[in-house]
């Protein structure tokens, strides 16, 4: 029975103690970045299955953005936009598009169609492909 009682009060105690996992409460100030920001970075997306195609590049160093994307219009056209943000300048673009514009001619399908409303008799007679074996009772 007291071995008992030592091995709880042992797990109580451990359970109870503080422990470096648990998280910490209280002020922590705030980390103050003395560097501005600096990146440079680029993706792209082609795919001729889907017809998928557009992409977006983004250069930063400071306060100073520099960047493009573009996108393959369902009409054949490339839209591409190039920006910059300097400061507190705002977002500054402007918008080209490459190509022609391509519409072709529209056809719809037909909505449905009607099955015929007979059925042609076969101008054979069918014959089985098996002989069937005498049954014998």
């Amino acid at each position: 029975m007291k071995v008992i009682v030592v091995v709880l009060s042992v797990v109580a105690a451990a359970v109870a103690a503080p422990s470096s996992l648990q998280p910490r409460y209280g002020y922590f100030p705030t980390p103050t970045y003395q560097t501005p920001a600096r990146y440079n970075f680029d993706l792209a997306v082609k795919d001729d299955y889907s017809g998928n195609d557009f992409g977006h590049q983004e250069t930063r160093n400071g306060y100073d953005t520099r960047g493009s994307y573009y996108v393959q219009l369902p009409d054949g056209r490339l839209q591409q936009v190039t920006y910059t943000v300097n400061g507190d300048s705002g977002y500054v673009a402007e918008v080209t598009y490459h190509g022609q514009a391509q519409y072709p001619a529209y056809r719809p399908a037909p909505a449905y169609r009607p099955a015929p409303a007979y059925r042609p008799a076969p101008a054979y007679r069918p014959v089985p492909a098996y002989r069937p074996s005498p049954v014998y009772g």
